[in-house]
């Protein structure tokens, strides 16, 4: 999606205002809150089904 905006870490980083750890998590694809993912939500303009995967266990 970062692609899509024209976006990179960095610049993910300095909209959101999130740290770098968890700018690393999400590469990683560990867990990080809700509130760091409504961040990234409202600064790529895009809700939480977009960038997020549910998986049953």
């Amino acid at each position: 999606m970062l692609i899509d905006k024209n976006m990179n870490k960095q610049d993910l980083k300095n909209a959101t205002g999130i740290s770098s750890a968890s700018i690393a998590k999400l590469g990683k694809g560990e867990n990080i809150t809700t509130d760091i993912l409504l961040k990234i939500c409202e600064a790529l303009d895009c809700r939480l089904e977009d960038i997020m995967e549910s998986i049953k266990e």
